[in-house]
């Protein structure tokens, strides 16, 4: 499949949905907990208690960002999967190319 969008000058990113995640223990260094935010939210979603491993794992990239918000997060990584196809769409609609 050709690409449609490859001779036009846009930048992706541009249309992207900033997602942040981060892993972190409690006081003893027990517990971990993983929280994220998206669309710069200030507040961002509720902490999820994870593994002690996973957080590790994390920590050391040997699992991404978009596996962790999968993981977790499933609602809203669903909610940002269609934002992204809806402005794919959209953008497509605009350019004539659907």
């Amino acid at each position: 499949m050709i690409d449609p969008l490859v001779d036009l000058d846009i930048d992706v990113r541009s249309f992207d949905i900033q997602r942040q995640v981060t892993v972190y223990p409690d006081r003893s260094g027990i517990r971990w907990w993983t929280k994220a935010w998206f669309n710069g939210s200030e507040d961002g979603e509720a902490a999820v208690e994870i593994e002690r491993e996973c957080a590790i794992q994390f920590l050391l990239d040997r699992i991404d960002k978009e596996r962790m918000l999968e993981e977790y997060y499933p609602k809203q990584m669903e909610v940002y999967h269609n934002a992204i196809e809806q402005t794919k769409e959209n953008l497509l609609k605009q350019l004539n190319i659907s």
